[in-house]
């Protein structure tokens, strides 16, 4: 499944980068994170709470930044395991400076799901991806506000 969207927040390339960076800012803004942890500066562990319909998941696993660019964007790698099934994805976020106190957030991916999420969360996943994604940035907007 493609994962694609685009935001635009009130914030220079340089705070939103700071922000992407900070793993308790992360934990606080990304919907259903329970745990993240910072393996090293491009790797974490995560532990997530995701509702598909009927069916909650708990996912454990790893994140991995590759291709990091400061200020400008990186690949986000996602390995997520479950008792329902796998989610993965690589996902390209870039920020593009619009003013200098205006940014836009890209984001373009690719999601692969295993398992009963897959035989289940296939129809549902669309919308349950668009809600994280209006989520996630209704919570960075909160972050950034002075």
């Amino acid at each position: 499944m493609q994962l694609t969207g685009n935001h635009v927040v009130e914030a220079s390339p340089a705070k939103v980068w700071a922000l992407l960076m900070d793993t308790d800012t992360l934990a606080r803004i990304v919907p259903g994170v329970t745990k993240l942890e910072k393996i090293d500066d491009t790797t974490f562990k995560s532990t997530l709470g995701v509702k598909l319909g009927p069916v909650s998941a708990a996912f454990n696993g790893n994140l991995q930044m590759e291709n990091v660019m400061e200020e400008k964007g990186f690949t986000l790698k996602i390995q997520q395991n479950s008792k329902v099934g796998n989610a993965s994805a690589a996902i390209e976020i870039s920020l593009t400076p619009l003013e200098e106190t205006k940014t836009a957030i890209a984001f373009n991916g690719d999601v692969k799901l295993s398992g009963m999420l897959a035989t289940m969360g296939q129809r549902l996943i669309g919308g349950v991806a668009n809600t994280l994604s209006k989520q996630f940035f209704s919570n960075m907007e909160k972050e950034l506000l002075p």
